[in-house]
């Protein structure tokens, strides 16, 4: 019997990408949908306004990680040409899950495995310095994708270096250097890189979605959150 990707994802335990110290319970949704932001009228090209919004979030909620976004539309990336060109249909909807607590904050790799690869993508409104694990279980092999960390994350990486799961492979990056954002973790599961290297769409046009979803399943079905 050939055992599916989501099936792999659900059967493990214990799983965190950020400060293991954190309980999920001290976790709250947060939506950045474009019907609540537009609703707010919140300024998503202004990092530190958004900052500012995040910290509120999670003070109103006496939590101390906001997170979701999977398959969520969303005009924050309206600013930059990398989501929407002459050329390309709009990206607005997201297929990672991202996690959102401030910079310096260790991020560690979900499972046992070896650096994919990494670089810093530098575009406005990209994922700044981005690393990317390989994972095999039970002959499946899969990706996730660790995007918007700090500069120094990317020191003394080398592709294959094996890691194990629960180890700080990375901390979260501030603006400017993170693409602009407040500071968060975009976290991403990806079966098929299709041959890319430190990078990886985590935003998808309506039209392609069909097949980010299938390729990006939900973070969630391993985090649990």
């Amino acid at each position: 019997m050939n055992t599916s990707l989501e099936t792999i994802l659900q059967e493990q335990k214990n799983v965190k990408v950020i400060d293991s110290s954190i309980d999920y319970k001290d976790y709250v949704a947060l939506d950045l949908s474009a019907a609540h932001t537009d609703q707010l009228n919140l300024n998503l090209t202004n990092a530190n306004v958004f900052e500012d919004f995040i910290e509120a979030h999670l003070s109103n909620h006496n939590a101390k990680v906001a997170f979701g976004g999977y398959q969520e539309i969303r005009n924050l990336y309206r600013r930059s040409t990398v989501f929407k060109n002459e050329v390309t249909d709009e990206r607005n909807i997201h297929i990672g899950l991202d996690l959102w607590i401030k910079a310096g904050t260790p991020v560690l790799a979900a499972l046992d495995g070896e650096i994919h690869s990494f670089q810093n993508n530098t575009a406005l409104g990209d994922y700044g310095p981005t690393i990317i694990l390989k994972h095999t279980i039970n002959g499946i092999i899969f990706h996730t994708l660790y995007g918007h960390l700090s500069l120094n994350s990317l020191k003394d990486k080398k592709e294959g270096q094996l890691v194990k799961k629960g180890e700080s492979i990375a901390t979260l990056g501030a603006p400017p250097v993170n693409g602009d954002y407040a500071p968060h973790l975009h976290f991403q599961i990806i079966e098929d890189m299709q041959d890319k290297k430190g990078d990886y769409p985590g935003v998808s046009s309506k039209k392609d979605l069909d097949f980010y979803i299938k390729n990006c399943p939900n973070p969630n079905l391993l985090l649990k959150i």
